[in-house]
């Protein structure tokens, strides 16, 4: 129905300028792009080829930059020519001077790197992007609501045990927070997400978040291998940062004749009580025998 709405409107615009001999009124072709954003919502942001913010990142609430996409089409140039300017609250008032972006190197193409020097949490900053003296995109934000951490490392795991029927098996799982992420000072808190599946299936398991940087694993099956991954969060945050590499886990087999420590047969019990047993046999013989005589 949208679809026939524009194409009268389009017709009328046509007859009126077919007949007054005068261009479409600017109502009707305002009408006429409505119609066409209905039909076609991301048209306008598809089209327009002006740069735009894709993400700004924190990954340890000391330094944080932002990335945007090129601008290619209405003019624009290189993407040399595309600014960033910020400004920062530091007490109650907006400062007013807007600066430029200090380092559009560090953090790649079509950046801005904010280092510890221009970084300050609990105050809100604004950016934009600029193209030939005029603003394209803006956004604000404080540095702790972007803060996704790097992803934890060193992935290892260890065997707790086994079960009674030898089908299942419990790990523990352990890991190091990101190097960058000052922990330990309790300057950045995070919480870890731990997800595992078997290597063939695609769904992942997840497990509830937790502030230490291990958590066991319950029942795993002794015959599948395993996949696992870590990603952490800054505490009461819902932002996620990037996985962990896949740890790998292989389980050890266990088979009817398993290693004979664990299933060692009792040979000296069936020895002593073989012993017994004979010995009970013959004082038995020997006493029946001196029940006879003396009958």
């Amino acid at each position: 129905m949208d679809l026939w709405q524009l194409l009268l409107t389009l017709a009328v615009a046509g007859s009126s300028d077919a007949f007054s001999g005068s261009e479409a009124t600017p109502a009707i072709l305002v009408r006429a792009s409505q119609s066409l954003q209905r039909v076609h919502p991301g048209l306008e942001t598809n089209s327009s080829g002006k740069p735009k913010f894709t993400k700004c990142r924190s990954p340890e609430l000391e330094t944080f930059s932002c990335h945007w996409t090129d601008g290619v089409h209405h003019g624009l140039q290189s993407p040399g020519s595309i600014q960033l300017f910020y400004i920062r609250r530091s007490t109650q008032e907006w400062t007013q001077e807007w600066k430029e972006c200090p380092d559009y190197v560090s953090a790649g193409e079509n950046s801005c790197y904010f280092n510890s020097s221009y970084t300050s949490i609990w105050i809100p900053y604004c950016i934009k992007l600029t193209s030939n003296g005029g603003t394209v995109d803006q956004k604000c934000f404080s540095v702790e609501e972007i803060v996704q951490p790097d992803p934890p490392i060193g992935l290892n795991w260890t065997l707790l045990n086994i079960s009674l029927t030898g089908i299942h098996a419990d790990i523990q799982v352990r890991w190091e927070p990101p190097p960058n992420a000052d922990v330990q000072k309790g300057w950045i808190v995070l919480e870890y997400e731990l997800q595992y599946k078997e290597v063939n299936e695609t769904q992942w398991k997840m497990m509830d978040p937790v502030l230490s940087t291990s958590v066991p694993v319950y029942s795993l099956r002794l015959d599948k291998e395993y996949e696992v991954r870590v990603r952490s969060r800054q505490r009461n945050s819902e932002k996620y940062g990037e996985f962990s590499e896949v740890l790998y886990v292989t389980l050890p087999q266990m088979s009817p004749f398993a290693c004979e420590e664990d299933f060692q047969f009792p040979w000296f019990l069936i020895i002593i009580f073989g012993i017994f047993g004979l010995t009970v046999i013959l004082f038995l013989l020997i006493f029946s025998k001196q029940q006879r005589k003396e009958n």
